[in-house]
């Protein structure tokens, strides 16, 4: 072993550090009587050669060397198993040869399917699965192996083994029914998971009990751990193809019931007790926030299945508890809420301005959400907001109740800048002294100050002034189009900017030239196209697709080559809008399809 190391050229490959002239001392110290020795050498060979996942040109070359270590080696044969198979399932530009590879010494290591050591059984098997279609030979083997085998998890894995190679649907679905009644509960949910994987869609309802009675059955599975090639679907996450089969997990007790507001739209009035009832900590709770939001408002009495459960939060000792349940409260529209805000700021007044629920979340969410919700109704909670000192969390609140804000306007100006877009929403009414502070940080740069200024006294100069002073020229075109999209043709000397703009490399760069454009010059025939093109593509949408969804709404326009896409976001049933992060505010996937539907000016099905 050791003359034929030395037959490689090894500086010549590389691994995740870079040139890998190291490897052979390190095969050698994995081959050590020395533990200490033996084991620094397979962490180092792991991190070297399968980092994180990603595989080499070494690591292929690494593979006879690892196998035979796996079989003759001084020390336990799991180690170098481990790192076999996570060279068949990496990735990288040498993966398949890095899968030939594994392949290849997979004779060698069959006589490990009958080892004294059921992980040794279990994680052969692994690497037979991970080899996939070079596996199919060893077909016949398996199925011997099947009906030799004592231990549950091996029978288990050899179960899902089988079904990953075996390309006679007919026998596999056969044999996957059977096991549905075996006596070891792990070898009924592998069954049952390779029947999911491989049933079309909708699926029976008889299917699902069965998976459903055999997961109850063998609970402790962990799907987090997938030694499976890209072909498996979990059990979990397969269910999830089918909303119907989903909510009958979740009434089950199977906890999918957020996995399947994601996925799917409307079903936020079905899971929503189910997710109540299991809300234990505040970002449970601004789960059933974001699902609240999206039902019917207090007249419908299925949205409060919940509601009894929740009274238990708002009384808690814990204070993120109860700001939680506040917001949950309001987002459901609860008749009280509005009450239980300013309880709330009363009992609580810092914690209800500076919680942050959720990694990401906005302090202050539950009064912001309260007006945001209630509209004009909150006027109380408002008026609270106003009355007090003024929380920087909060002041959004007062944007949407002028008269309220311009009875604070120094308070406002000393603020600055938190508070410009209070100032710059009062316009006019927010006075002189507004716009002196405005102008003195505009003159010193600041352009959200200026673009404020030029809505307090109508003055845009400063603002044309501050993108012009930006020293780099990328900055320049982008401040010219956020200045052009927020103020108009006041903004017409900034052109130059924005058509530079326009010939951008990236298609949201481009649409959000042509957005500017037309609000500077009305021209929406040539402009709608550029931004139609954002919406072109498929996939997971975000932010800047549904400004290009605003933008062409406000233009009256949908160029046929975004239809297709824009129907699709009306009408599908998936969400095809991401929701990350869940802070309690409603899905951005909702404001995708009514902006869609509105913009298809045509009513479909089911709710706006």
């Amino acid at each position: 072993m050791v003359e034929e190391i030395d037959d490689i050229d090894w500086a010549a490959l590389e691994h995740a550090y870079g040139t890998a002239d190291d490897v052979p001392e390190l095969l050698r110290a994995a081959g050590s009587t020395d533990p200490r020795v033996r084991e620094d050498a397979v962490e180092e060979l792991f991190s070297s050669l399968c980092h994180q996942g990603s595989i080499y040109s070494a690591t292929v070359a690494a593979v006879p060397f690892v196998a035979r270590l796996a079989l003759e080696g001084p020390g336990g044969r799991l180690p170098m198993l481990w790192l076999l198979h996570g060279t068949a399932t990496g990735s990288g530009r040498a993966y398949r040869q890095a899968r030939r590879a594994v392949a290849g010494a997979l004779p060698a290591l069959l006589g490990l399917a009958a080892d004294d050591d059921p992980d040794v059984r279990r994680t052969l098997v692994w690497i037979v699965a991970a080899c996939e279609e070079a596996s199919l030979p060893l077909l016949p083997l398996l199925r011997a192996r099947f009906e030799t085998e004592e231990h549950p998890d091996v029978r288990a894995d050899l179960v899902t083994a089988l079904g990953l190679l075996d390309v006679s649907p007919g026998p596999r679905t056969a044999r996957n029914e059977a096991l549905l009644s075996a006596p070891e509960p792990t070898v009924r949910r592998a069954a049952a998971t390779d029947l999911l994987r491989t049933t079309p869609l909708p699926f029976p309802s008889a299917l699902v009990d069965s998976a459903l009675d055999a997961h109850r059955a063998a609970p402790s599975d962990d799907d987090s751990h997938r030694p499976w090639p890209s072909a498996y679907i979990p059990f979990q996450e397969r269910l999830l193809d089918d909303p119907d089969a989903a909510l009958r997990a979740v009434a089950r007790g199977l906890p999918l019931a957020w996995e399947l507001t994601q996925t799917w739209r409307d079903r936020e009035r079905d899971v929503l007790p189910w997710l109540a009832e299991a809300a234990a900590d505040a970002e449970d709770l601004c789960r059933v926030a974001r699902v609240g939001a999206a039902v019917a408002g207090s007249e419908d009495s299925g949205y409060a299945a919940g509601v009894p459960r929740l009274a238990g939060h708002l009384r808690s000792d814990d204070p993120a508890l109860r700001v939680a349940a506040t917001l949950v409260a309001v987002r459901l529209r609860l008749p009280d809420a509005l009450d239980l805000v300013l309880q709330l700021m009363d009992d609580l007044p810092e914690e209800a301005a500076s919680l942050q629920l959720v990694l990401l979340g906005t302090p202050g969410v539950a009064v912001t959400a309260a007006v945001e919700t209630f509209g004009p109704a909150a006027e109380p909670v408002a008026r609270r907001v106003a009355a007090g000192p003024l929380r920087t969390e909060w002041l959004d609140v007062l944007r949407h109740f002028p008269a309220l804000a311009a009875d604070r306007v120094d308070d406002l100006v000393r603020m600055l800048p938190a508070s410009v877009g209070v100032l710059a929403a009062l316009g006019p009414a927010a006075g002189p002294a507004a716009a002196r502070a405005l102008r003195a940080r505009a003159e010193a740069g600041d352009l959200t100050a200026a673009l404020a200024l030029a809505r307090v006294d109508g003055d845009a100069g400063p603002a044309m002034t501050a993108v012009r002073a930006l020293p780099d020229a990328v900055a320049r075109r982008t401040a010219a189009v956020r200045v052009a999209r927020e103020l108009g043709s006041p903004a017409a000397d900034l052109m130059p900017l924005l058509e530079e703009r326009l010939g951008a490399p990236a298609r949201e760069s481009r649409a959000d030239a042509a957005a500017a454009i037309w609000r500077v010059t009305g021209r929406a025939d040539d402009m709608a196209p550029v931004v139609a093109d954002q919406l072109a593509r498929r996939g997971d949408l975000h932010e800047p697709h549904l400004d290009a969804l605003r933008t062409l709404k406000a233009m009256r326009l949908l160029p046929e080559a975004a239809r297709p896409a824009v129907e699709h976001i009306a009408s599908s049933p998936r969400r095809v809008m991401s929701g990350f992060p869940c802070d309690g505010t409603p899905h951005p996937d909702l404001t995708a399809r009514a902006l869609a539907r509105a913009l298809l000016g045509t009513q479909l099905s089911g709710p706006a």
